[in-house]
C-alpha cells in the first residue's frame, strides 16, 4: 500500500454480464486514473440459496415476477475466462485489476490469480470459515464494515489476526450498505473512531449519491476510498442507480488527487506561493503627520498602513518614545538607528 490514497472504482455487477459492458468499464476507470478496477466474483449456486430473496434496493430494479437473488445473479457470473481476459486488458490499460469473491470455490480461484490483497465486503465480515480461510492466505486484506458493530469488527480482526494476518497489513473500510446511503445515516466520523479503537488503517466504501462524503474521507484521512460506478444509471440491474457515471468517477479523483495535495504537512508555515503577498497584504509603522528631526514618536504621529516592508507594528511599543533621527514626511516609512531597535 502507498501513501497516497488507493481508489477502488466498483464495477462490480454493473457490467450486466457483458464482457463488452465490463471492457467499457475498463476503459471508464482507466480514463479517470482510478487505481484499481473491481469486479465480483462468485458462482450463484454457491452463494445463495434457491429461495433467497432480494434486497428491497435490487427489488426496486428487477421484474415484478422475479425477486430471487438466485435467478437475478445467474445472469451477472462472470467465467474464469472471463477473468483472464479482463486482467489483460486492465493490464494493456494500465489500471490494477481486483474482485471481491462471495463463495469458496470463488475464494480458491482469486487465490490462483495472485492479486494485490483481498477485498472483503460487509456481508462476510461474519462469516468466520470464509474469513479464517482468506486468513491463511498470509495476504494484506482491506474490509468493510457496512451492518456492523465495534463487537461484529473486534470479532473479525481476531479472526484474521490469529490466522496469520498481522493487523499492519488491514484496513478497514467505514460503510454504510443501504443503496444509496442518506446523507444522515452516513456516520463519517466513525471512520477515525475505528482507526483510534481497533489501530488499523481505515478508509471509506461509498454508497451516498454524488462524490461529496468520498472527497470528505479523503480530508479526514481515508487511505482507501471504494466507489460503485456504471456506464449509465439507466441500465438495468441491483447496482445502476446508486453508482456514479464516467463523468462524475473522473471529477471524483480529481477531486481527491487535489485533496491529497491540499492536506500538505503537519507544520503551518509561509509557502512558496505566499511568501509573494507580504509586503502587500501586511503594515508597516509610517508617520501619520510631518515629523521633524529630535521629536518622539508617538501616538499621534504614528500609524499603520500598507505596504509591509517596512517596521512591522508588532514593534509598536518599541518605537514609540524614540527620537526621529532624520525628518519623516507623512506615509513615510518610519525607520530607527540600529542602535534603537
Amino acid at each position: 500500500m502507498s501513501n497516497k490514497t488507493i481508489i477502488i472504482a466498483e464495477a462490480g455487477v454493473n457490467h450486466n454480464g457483458s464482457m463488452k459492458m465490463a471492457k467499457a468499464m475498463v476503459d471508464v476507470a482507466a480514463d479517470a486514473g482510478v487505481d484499481y478496477i473491481k469486479f465480483q466474483t462468485f458462482k450463484s449456486e454457491l452463494l445463495v440459496t434457491s429461495q433467497a430473496q432480494q434486497a428491497d434496493y435490487q427489488k426496486k430494479q428487477a421484474k415484478e415476477d422475479d425477486n430471487s437473488q438466485l435467478s437475478m445473479l445467474r445472469k451477472l457470473e462472470l467465467s474464469e475466462e472471463n477473468h483472464y481476459e479482463l486482467i489483460d486488458y486492465c493490464n494493456a490499460r494500465g489500471i490494477k485489476f481486483l474482485s471481491t469473491a462471495f463463495d469458496f470455490k470463488s475464494l480458491d480461484f482469486l487465490s490462483s490469480l495472485n492479486l494485490d490483497f483481498w477485498k472483503i465486503p460487509s456481508g462476510e465480515i461474519t462469516n468466520y470459515p470464509y474469513l479464517r480461510k482468506i486468513a491463511q492466505t498470509h495476504m494484506p486484506v482491506v474490509m468493510s464494515t457496512g451492518m456492523c458493530t465495534n463487537d461484529d469488527i473486534e470479532r473479525a480482526l481476531n479472526v484474521i489476526v490469529n490466522n496469520g494476518v498481522s493487523i499492519k497489513d488491514i484496513i478497514l473500510l467505514h460503510c454504510n450498505t443501504q443503496y444509496p446511503t442518506p446523507y444522515s445515516d452516513v456516520n463519517l466520523r466513525a471512520m477515525n473512531a475505528i482507526k483510534e479503537r481497533f489501530g488499523v488503517k481505515v478508509g471509506y466504501s461509498d454508497h451516498t449519491e454524488g462524490i461529496d462524503v468520498p472527497i470528505a474521507a479523503v480530508a479526514l484521512g481515508a487511505s482507501v476510498i471504494e466507489k460503485h460506478f456504471t456506464l449509465d444509471r439507466t441500465l438495468p440491474g441491483p447496482d445502476h442507480k446508486a453508482s456514479l457515471e464516467p463523468n462524475e468517477l473522473k471529477r471524483m479523483v480529481e477531486a481527491i488527487r487535489n485533496v491529497e495535495i491540499a492536506l500538505g504537512c503537519v507544520n503551518k508555515q509561509v509557502t512558496s506561493s505566499e511568501a509573494v503577498n507580504i509586503v502587500a497584504a501586511r503594515k508597516s509603522i509610517v508617520a501619520s503627520t510631518k515629523i521633524k528631526q529630535g521629536e518622539l514618536f508617538t501616538e499621534d504621529n504614528l500609524t499603520v498602513k500598507r505596504p509591509g516592508n517596512g517596521l512591522s507594528p508588532m514593534l509598536w511599543n518599541e518605537v514609540i518614545g524614540k527620537i526621529a533621527y532624520r525628518d519623516f514626511s507623512v506615509d513615510e516609512l518610519i525607520e530607527l538607528k540600529n542602535q534603537d531597535v
